[in-house]
């Protein structure tokens, strides 16, 4: 029997493989910049961005989510429950290496910091009908992500295409149509339950949102309520699963210790984003990135479920992004690890840990 040698160099080559020319940020990437009030262009990314997600940094404004399959001028704010908006003032264009923005204040005002975290999909959307809703996806198999926008029938046990290659592990629904909170679907969680972007709210038990129904390699399922499957309204989901080198989804117990005690979570790649939630509590979502904390300890989160500015948790705790995952620096109960407890996450790399010497 043959051995090879304890290296990095010997780890089996990720699907989004540097070594080919492929990077973790062709399909993901944070971008900061500073709003000029005015017609901006941001051409810093390496692909042509179908989701975008934007938040003021150094004040108080809400979260602005934009996708290319329900088009440019239409926005939804995650950390709302509110309809659908149609605003021509904020978002231009989604281009061949960013994006284009326009004079309005919730991306773009002139002085204020802002993060843009800027996901690659499928480009233009198609039909599937592999569910009993013919659902309209732009799908990336390789990094694992699609964009899915369906009319819900408001029927028990509805089922939509996603377009992935494998049973989603997260995924996000929104009704575009009417004021409704984000229903969140987590593998840790399973379909029994559900927890909401858009709030603090802990887990719950609920059949109508995803019919107790996990969700298949080709499809996920929906109950009668109004959030996820609303008859004869419009909606949207983000759907996710782990890819080797690029992403993971998954959960962790607290421990309530600090420091060198946390929790550490194993990823398989430095992470250029992190968003974790307790899931048996009523806390906030908290966000991490690369580009806002270039240095360890990553401590300055914005909150999914809020409009504040970033927080400062340099005497509270953190995380470190290191090279196969992070470690959690907090005993802080109001952050999250308490212990005992169960905490969700979702992130997505910077640089495969095969590769983290290429740095």
């Amino acid at each position: 029997m043959a051995y090879l040698s304890l290296s990095t160099a010997n780890l089996p080559d990720p699907p989004i493989d540097p070594a080919q020319g492929q990077e973790a940020s062709d399909h993901f990437d944070p971008v900061l910049y500073t709003g000029t009030g005015s017609t901006t262009e941001i051409s810093s990314l390496s692909f042509q961005p179908d989701w975008l997600w934007f938040k003021r940094r150094s004040g108080a404004d809400n979260h602005t989510n934009w996708d290319s399959v329900r088009g440019a001028n239409k926005v939804l704010k995650p950390n709302e429950s509110g309809a659908e908006g149609t605003d021509t003032t904020q978002l231009s264009s989604f281009d061949n290496d960013g994006f284009t923005l326009l004079s309005g204040g919730d991306v773009n005002q002139s002085g204020v910091t802002f993060v843009a975290w800027c996901w690659k999909m499928g480009g233009t959307a198609v039909s599937n009908s592999n569910g009993s809703i013919t659902s309209s996806v732009s799908a990336n198999t390789t990094a694992g992500m699609s964009v899915v926008s369906y009319s819900g029938n408001g029927s028990a046990g509805a089922t939509i295409g996603h377009g992935l290659s494998a049973k989603p592990e997260m995924f996000w629904i929104k009704n575009r149509d009417r004021s409704a909170q984000w229903s969140v679907y987590h593998k840790a969680l399973g379909a029994t339950k559900f927890v909401e972007l858009s709030t603090t709210a802990a887990a719950a038990s609920d059949t109508p949102t995803f019919n107790d129904t996990e969700p298949t390699s080709t499809v996920f399922s929906v109950g009668t309520g109004n959030g996820a499957n609303a008859s004869g309204e419009n909606l949207i989901a983000y759907c996710f699963h782990s890819v080797d080198g690029f992403s993971s989804i998954g959960s962790f117990e607290g421990n309530g210790d600090t420091g060198s005690g946390g929790p550490f979570i194993y990823t398989g790649f430095r992470p250029a984003w992190v968003i974790i939630k307790p899931a048996d509590e009523s806390r906030d979502w908290r966000i991490y990135d690369n580009k806002r904390d270039v240095d360890n300890r990553a401590e300055n989160p914005l909150q999914a479920n809020t409009n504040v500015a970033e927080a400062d948790e340099s005497s509270t705790g953190g995380i470190d992004l290191l090279s196969n995952g992070f470690k959690v620096r907090t005993d802080n109960a109001v952050i999250f690890n308490s212990n005992g407890n169960t905490m969700i996450y979702m992130a997505f790399a910077e640089q495969p840990l095969k590769f983290s010497n290429a740095r």
